[in-house]
């Protein structure tokens, strides 16, 4: 006897991504990629709608430009760290900023890691999957002390 039961769609979630960047081509671009790897992407045009979306949302990863109108991403992590919801939020700057002192200065201000464009969309996969898999573990060993369930957190 074969067990059909249906797989339990809550199990299994995609990871929700916000990516927030002002250049529509590359948010375009990187959205159907991320999209096509399994995630679920929801975009920002800057830092004051991806501020209002995350708060709405609260994503499991944030992917900012850094260079933006009206809220730069600096400006965005601030406002993130400093939220007691999305304070622990994993952060990637993906940016055109790709100096060795421009990358310095993005992990000192608690971005979780900096990727310089013109980048690899193969490696932009491979490093989202470390940040949201090192994410996951980190609530799962919480919860696991906290005797409570991961999706409560």
């Amino acid at each position: 006897m074969s067990d059909s039961s249906p797989i339990n769609s809550e199990a299994i979630k995609p990871n929700r991504l916000l990516l927030v960047d002002d250049e529509p081509g590359l948010r375009t671009a990187v959205q159907a990629y991320l999209q096509d790897e399994g995630f679920e992407v929801l975009t920002a045009v800057d830092g004051e709608e991806g501020w209002q979306k995350a708060q709405q949302m609260l994503p499991d990863l944030v992917i900012s430009d850094v260079m933006m109108p009206r809220c730069d991403g600096y400006e965005l992590l601030k406002r993130l760290r400093d939220d007691e919801r999305l304070g622990g939020t994993p952060v990637i700057f993906l940016t055109a900023k790709g100096m060795t002192v421009d990358r310095t200065q993005g992990y000192q201000a608690g971005v979780d890691d900096y990727i310089p464009k013109p980048f690899d969309p193969e490696e932009l996969v491979a490093r989202v999957r470390n940040v949201v898999s090192r994410q996951d573990r980190l609530l799962a060993e919480a919860a696991r002390f906290a005797g409570a369930d991961v999706g409560q957190m």
